[in-house]
C-alpha cells in the first residue's frame, strides 16, 4: 500500500491516478486542500511564466499543459460532476483564453522586450502587442499600459475546485483520507516503512505502507531533510457583478511583477507576493496594498470591486525552483514536493512520473540531483 502525506492538488493528484491503476492508496493530511493549493492563483502558464534561467521548469510546463484536458475531463467524470463536453469543464473553471503579459512603464517594456526576444529564441508562441492592441483585447486595461506579450495557449483552473473534485474522486474510489498529522517517518533499519500519526487516527497510532510518498509542500522538510523551504505569498480574491477581463493578465508595474486571473462567476484573484519568511502566514496591510497599487495601475476598475477574500500560502522552493519528484534514495521513501509556483500546473506530470512516465523529464526533477534523502 501507498502512503501518501499531504493533501494538496498534487498529493491528491498522485492517489487519484494510482488508485486509478488499481493500487492501494491512504491519504493523510489533517485539513486537506487548505494549503497552498487554496491560496492558489491556478495558473497553467509555463510560457509568460518563463525566466531566463528556468528553462528546464519550462519543459516540465509545457509537458503538463499539454496533459490537463485529459486530466480535467477524467477527474470530472471520475467525481461524477459531469457527463461529457464543454460543461466538465466549467466544473473546473479551466478556461484556456491565454495569457496577456503588459508593460507600465519604460523600463517594464524594455525589459518586456528582453523577455520576448528570450521567448523566441526558444521557440515559444508569444505575439508582441502595442498598448493599443493590448486594450482592443482587454479594454479594461488602462490607458498608460505601453505594450505587451500574449502566450495565446497558457490557460488556468480553480484550484479550490480542483481539490474539491479530487476529494470527491477518492471517496468514489474507496480510498482511505486519514485526518491525522504525520509527525515522523517509520523505519525499520535504513527502510522507511510508514508513518506516526498524531493525533492518532481511530484505527491506530502508525501506519505502516510499502511506499509512503512525501507530498507536503513546505512541511516537507519536518520529516525528511530534503532541500525545500516556504516562500510566503499573499493573494486577494475581489468579486464583481461580472468579469473585468476575458484572459489571464501579468503586468509589470516598475519593476515589480502582478497578476490577475479572472473566474468565470466574476472574481478576480490577484497575487502574489514572494516573501522569504519562513512559516509567516499573516496577511499584512503592506502585502495587500502592494498587491491593490499595481493592480489598478494596470486595470483600474479592481477598486470598485468587493473584497472576497484574502490569505497567505507557503510555496515549498528548493534551491534551483524545480520539483522533487521520484525516489529519495532511501528505501520506502518517495518524493512528490518542491513544486513552488508550480504545484497546479505541474500536477498531472508529477502523478505521471510517479507512474513511471516520462522518463527523460523525470531525470530533470529527480531528488538525486541534490543528495540521498535521509
Amino acid at each position: 500500500m501507498d502512503v501518501i502525506v499531504g493533501g494538496g492538488v498534487v498529493g491528491l493528484s498522485i492517489a487519484w491516478r494510482l488508485a486509478r491503476s488499481g493500487r492501494r492508496v491512504t491519504v493523510v493530511d489533517p485539513a486537506p486542500g487548505t494549503g497552498a493549493s487554496y491560496a492558489a492563483a491556478g495558473m497553467l502558464a509555463p510560457v509568460s511564466e518563463v525566466a531566463f534561467t528556468e528553462e528546464p521548469l519550462l519543459r516540465l510546463g509545457v509537458a503538463s499543459l499539454a496533459r490537463w484536458r485529459a486530466f480535467a475531463a477524467e477527474l470530472t467524470a471520475d467525481a461524477g460532476l459531469a457527463g461529457g463536453g464543454v460543461a466538465e469543464f466549467a466544473e473546473l473553471d479551466l478556461r484556456a483564453e491565454g495569457t496577456l503579459d503588459v508593460a507600465f512603464g519604460a523600463d517594464d517594456l524594455a525589459a518586456l522586450d528582453e523577455l520576448a526576444a528570450f521567448m523566441e529564441k526558444l521557440g515559444l508562441q508569444v505575439e508582441r502587442l502595442t498598448g493599443r492592441e493590448c486594450r482592443r483585447l482587454e479594454p479594461m486595461l488602462a490607458p498608460s499600459v505601453r505594450g505587451g506579450l500574449l502566450a495565446p495557449h497558457d490557460a488556468w483552473v480553480d484550484p479550490r475546485r480542483v481539490t474539491r473534485a479530487l476529494l470527491a474522486a477518492l471517496d468514489r474510489l474507496g480510498v482511505p483520507l486519514v485526518r491525522s498529522r504525520v509527525t515522523s517517518l517509520l523505519r525499520d533499519g535504513d527502510r522507511v516503512t510508514g508513518v506516526h500519526l498524531s493525533p492518532a487516527a481511530a484505527e491506530a497510532e502508525r501506519l505502516p505502507a510499502e511506499r509512503v510518498i512525501l507530498a507536503a509542500g513546505a512541511w516537507s522538510r519536518e520529516l525528511a531533510d530534503v532541500p525545500v523551504r516556504p516562500v510566503k505569498g499573499q493573494i486577494m480574491r475581489l468579486r464583481g457583478p461580472q468579469p473585468l477581463l476575458t484572459r489571464c493578465v501579468r503586468g509589470m508595474v516598475h519593476g515589480t511583477s502582478v497578476y490577475l486571473v479572472p473566474r468565470g462567476d466574476g472574481e478576480l484573484v490577484v497575487g502574489a507576493t514572494q516573501e522569504e519568511l519562513g512559516f509567516d502566514t499573516r496577511v499584512t496591510a503592506g502585502g495587500l496594498y502592494e498587491l491593490l497599487r499595481d493592480a489598478r495601475e494596470l486595470v483600474p476598475g479592481v477598486t470598485e470591486l468587493e473584497v472576497g477574500d484574502v490569505v497567505a500560502g507557503l510555496r515549498p522552493g528548493t534551491p534551483d525552483n524545480l520539483p522533487l519528484i521520484g525516489p529519495s534514495g532511501v528505501e520506502g521513501l518517495t518524493l512528490a514536493t518542491g513544486h513552488h509556483r508550480g504545484g497546479v500546473l505541474l500536477a498531472p506530470l508529477t502523478a505521471a512520473i510517479l507512474q513511471g512516465e516520462e522518463g527523460e523529464l523525470a531525470a530533470l526533477c529527480s531528488p538525486g540531483r541534490f543528495r540521498d534523502i535521509s
